[in-house]
């Protein structure tokens, strides 16, 4: 028996389908859409698809912008020859609230995760090796989380990195092992920058 009209359920669905939203959550948003005044659930709706349309990833970083490239690559106070490697966008907000970094970042958008069939070949690497091969590099700072995945690629990277003669550090363990980075607070986040180590 279906309980609800096609199109909420249909809008329950599609909030289900968002990560860490399960079946009772999807269905209170979808009920709260509803009860939304024309013009907001108009600005709701707009607000995706401008979002959709409008932002894309840096060709220097890989970071989401809805410029030709994001404000911290055009930013020309910041250090050039100092790239942080991060996962995802996300971990980029981190790494900024701890107001301790001054370099530019590359976003991979990934780790290597076999048990979810991700690859080298599925993240940003090749994106990164040619960035460090401008030569304008001195050191790659490897900001993946501190748990399996983000170790191993870590390490993969640091491998691809070395022949390249620069400095390749990571981050230190002031973070949790285990932990995620858009989680760390602000002063875990600078200890383990200040104590960041070189990749042997």
């Amino acid at each position: 028996m279906q309980y609800f009209p096609a199109a909420l359920q249909e809008l329950a669905d599609q909030f289900a389908r968002l990560p860490g939203i399960g079946g009772k959550t999807a269905q209170r948003l979808a009920f709260h859409v509803l009860e939304l005044p024309d013009s907001d659930a108009q600005a709701f709706a707009d607000a995706i698809l401008a979002a959709k349309q409008t932002v894309h990833t840096c060709p220097v970083c890989q970071n989401l912008t809805d410029h030709d490239v994001c404000p911290i690559c055009a930013d020309v106070s910041r250090d050039q020859g100092i790239i942080c490697v991060v996962a995802d966008p996300k971990d980029v907000i981190a790494m900024e609230r701890a107001r301790e970094f001054y370099g530019v970042y590359h976003v991979l958008h990934g780790v290597i995760s076999p048990l979810n069939h991700v690859t080298q070949d599925d993240i940003r690497i090749k994106e990164l090796l040619q960035r460090v091969a401008s030569g304008q590099v001195r050191e790659v700072i490897m900001a993946t989380n501190p748990d399996t995945e983000g170790e191993a690629t870590a390490m993969y990277i640091s491998r691809l990195l070395r022949p390249m003669e620069i400095k390749v550090t990571r981050l230190a363990y002031g973070m949790q092992v285990g932990s995620q980075l858009e989680y760390a607070d602000e002063v875990t986040l600078s200890r383990a920058l200040e104590g960041r180590q070189v990749i042997n």
